[in-house]
């Protein structure tokens, strides 16, 4: 196993430092919509369109199923920062997959060389 650099280590202690500072997370994106309705009279069927809206959208995926709320205002403020903490925390968990795969990567480099380096001392025959 290749053993991790100081560089690599302190950038591992570093990002997970920030991932422990960080609060509550809430998973998904939240949107804006605008929607039409189903009467055929309302202004949304007008030429230009007057949509209903804007109405604030929170989505995610769940057991592999999308799963869609209609929040107020309040609650998209309330929440914003826990959806900032969750995009964050992605984050800092891929840079620590690919941190991970680049001492992998080099473990694997370093293991061939030393397979190499053994075939080649062996006598000929």
């Amino acid at each position: 196993m290749a053993e991790p650099t100081g560089e690599e280590t302190a950038a591992q202690r570093a990002l997970a430092g920030r991932l422990s500072g960080l609060g509550f997370a809430l998973p998904g994106t939240l949107t804006r919509r605008y929607t039409r309705c189903g009467n055929r009279t309302c202004r949304c069927h007008h030429q230009p369109p007057q949509l209903h809206g804007p109405y604030l959208q929170w989505t995610r995926t769940e057991d592999g199923k999308t799963i869609s709320r209609i929040w107020t205002p309040g609650q998209a403020a309330r929440y914003q920062d826990w959806l900032a903490n969750a995009r964050q925390a992605r984050q800092i968990l891929s840079d620590l997959e690919k941190l991970g795969t680049a001492i992998a990567e080099r473990d694997q480099r370093d293991q061939r060389r030393q397979a190499g380096q053994q075939q080649r001392k062996r006598p000929a025959r």
